[in-house]
């Protein structure tokens, strides 16, 4: 579905040196020999701290810029020089922006979307009511979008990149913002259209309770150049996040002297462990019930923020191929 190749993209940027009229001109890369694939029916989180070159990806994959250097197909189209008829294919959202008129009804917003797109009025009346059933636009379809909640402007905007049923469906920011209960309806929408639709999602986002709750793949890029590419659980190995072994005992104890086990914590009869990744967590659980009388035990996960924060830091962060890199 994306096929990125060697992509670098540099903008000319001038400058006004001190009080001089002239502007002394400088090149500043935003990418840099970008590489990754993303096949049909993937779920895609693309994430990376601010100015790291998210948005200009997605600028290339739209065909809104043209790279530097490289190749860039996405449905097997270039998109900067096929832009109409890639648009036809692919539904982008920016949470941050609308493609809704603001004065108008949801309703006759998502009418002009279909004149825009040539579709079918057959096709359009039954992909409304399908989307307006999954995204419960009911109740605000005769609202006009300025009257929107956050939440609800979000919902329409997600059912107008959606109505000509394209194959790939590009997020930026989609649920900045947004309140819990929107959230959720958001993120459960996605999910299922990308379960049962098989429509391709890329995902860019900074809240990564998104990322956890529905990509089964994370790009990260940093400073235009990637920095990761694979799932969750391999992202966590990346930069030795430990797990954390909460347990709960019949009685207080001292802290436990176990091999490979660090306690971090100890409050009456419980105590928090920190188990290395690499560490047996059944071996060490099995020793501690032979051992003490165990009312509970716990296993966490190292919280995937602070998993990403060490990988911005470059903190025993790996590149895509599993070698250690330089920060």
């Amino acid at each position: 579905m994306i096929e990125v190749e060697g992509v670098t993209k540099a903008f000319t940027v001038r400058r006004r040196t001190g009080r001089r009229i002239l502007r002394e001109r400088t090149t500043v890369t935003a990418v840099r020999d970008v590489s990754f694939t993303v096949p049909r029916g993937g779920f895609v989180g693309y994430l990376g701290p601010n100015g790291a070159g998210k948005s200009t990806t997605i600028k290339l994959l739209t065909g809104i810029l043209t790279p530097s250097s490289g190749r860039v197909r996405v449905c097997g189209l270039d998109p900067s020089r096929q832009r109409t008829a890639l648009a036809r294919r692919i539904g982008v959202v920016f949470g941050q922006r609308t493609t809704l008129w603001w004065d108008l009804p949801l309703r006759d917003s998502l009418t002009l979307i279909r004149h825009l797109y040539r579709v079918d009025a057959a096709a359009h009346r039954a992909r409304l009511s399908e989307l307006t059933a999954l995204l419960e636009l009911g109740p605000f379809l005769g609202t006009p979008v300025r009257q929107l909640s956050l939440g609800q402007r979000m919902r329409g905007d997600l059912a107008a990149a959606l109505l000509h049923d394209p194959e790939l469906l590009v997020l930026d920011e989609p649920t900045i913002g947004l309140d819990v209960v929107s959230k959720a309806t958001v993120r459960e929408f996605l999910e299922r259209l990308n379960a049962e639709r098989g429509t391709t999602i890329l995902l860019t986002t900074h809240d990564l309770g998104d990322i956890e709750r529905l990509c089964r793949r994370v790009l990260i890029i940093d400073k235009g150049r990637p920095a990761f590419d694979g799932d969750l659980e391999r992202l966590r190995a990346s930069v030795g996040a430990d797990r954390m072994l909460v347990v709960e005992l019949d009685r207080p104890e001292p802290p436990l002297a176990l091999p490979r086990v660090e306690v971090v914590r100890v409050e009456g009869p419980r105590q928090w462990l920190r188990l290395p990744r690499a560490s047996n967590a059944a071996a060490v659980v099995a020793e501690l019930a032979g051992r003490y009388g165990v009312r509970d035990i716990e296993l966490r996960e190292t919280d995937i923020e602070e998993v990403v924060a060490r990988l911005y830091r470059g903190e025993d962060a790996y590149d895509i191929g599993g070698r250690p890199t330089t920060p």
